[in-house]
């Protein structure tokens, strides 16, 4: 795991390459979506001949996706690999969708009937919606500050759509157990980051993601909400569909790009169980160490 842009998929795909017997599972919102290869940093297809990946191209892009589809899939993908006899080694930089297979999260459902009459209700209603989540869901509302309507809103959708309390669901993500996998991370310092993004940027501007992004916007169905907000599209976007001058929305694109990089880099520190190296020759050991382990396992399994 690790940031965009700090190497962490190349690493991955060299040592699946040189160890043999690893199958690629992409823990990664934005590469679920077919037709979205250029900006997502969708391995290519030699790459795609040399190792196995799943979790790729599983939706239009006009589709909603979501933790929990993810979580499924990724489930299946885990036992084909071991069913293979490979090792599954998860690679990718969406924090979220790495708690969901790493930890095995128990996740709600959606109720979007009961959602859209809360929305409705908690800009007027704030202080009853609260207490009535106090009511039916004590620990859960304890858990939250009242004027975070977002949250409120969420904790009662699950509670009065599932009948059981939000919380019931589990500790929450502030809690870290014992992991059934081992985490390693490759860290880069800000600078190189940043200067790795715009690179990476423009190089994607190079090989036609503008065409790309113009490709999407004129498919039946578009790019629905989810897609829609992949970072460097969501910016492009603007230029394709409003005229917007095209350096005005990459200058936006490199922007929203930095700040990503900086809350994945928040999420990923505060789990206590990632292994972290600075140098990719460190990290490409200690995963062909557990990657000679982990073929006991999967032997056994």
């Amino acid at each position: 795991m690790g940031p965009s842009a700090s190497g962490k998929s190349a690493l991955a795909h060299r040592v699946a390459l040189e160890e043999g017997g690893i199958e690629i599972l992409a823990a990664d919102a934005m590469t679920v979506y077919r037709h979205m290869d250029v900006g997502t940093a969708k391995p290519s297809p030699r790459e795609r001949e040399e190792v196995t990946y799943h979790l790729l191209d599983l939706v239009e892009p006009s589709e909603e996706f979501s933790v929990r589809r993810f979580q499924r899939a990724a489930r299946d993908a885990e036992r084909h690999a071991r069913e293979a006899g490979a090792v599954p080694l998860y690679v990718g930089g969406t924090g979220l969708y790495h708690r969901a297979v790493v930890d095995d999260l128990e996740l709600p459902g959606r109720y979007p009937e009961v959602r859209r009459e809360l929305e409705a209700r908690v800009l007027v209603e704030r202080g009853a919606l609260f207490a009535e989540l106090a009511r039916l869901d004590p620990l859960g509302a304890s858990r939250l500050e009242a004027s975070n309507d977002r949250r409120l809103v969420r904790a009662l959708e699950v509670t009065l759509g599932s009948g059981r309390p939000f919380s019931s669901f589990g500790p929450g993500l502030a809690h870290y157990g014992e992991s059934r996998v081992a985490q390693v991370g490759l860290r880069r310092d800000l600078a190189t980051l940043d200067r790795r993004l715009e690179e990476r940027f423009r190089r994607w501007l190079d090989e036609g993601l503008v065409d790309e992004v113009a490709a999407l916007a004129a498919r039946p169905g578009g790019l629905g909400r989810t897609a829609r907000q992949a970072v460097g599209y969501r910016e492009l976007l603007r230029h394709v569909e409003q005229g917007e001058p095209l350096e005005v929305c990459v200058r936006d694109a490199l922007t929203q790009s930095r700040r990503l990089v900086r809350r994945q880099i928040a999420w990923f520190r505060r789990d206590p169980r990632v292994e972290w190296y600075d140098r990719e020759q460190d990290a490409r050991r200690r995963l062909a160490a557990l990657v000679t382990g982990a073929r006991t396992f999967v032997r056994d399994w």
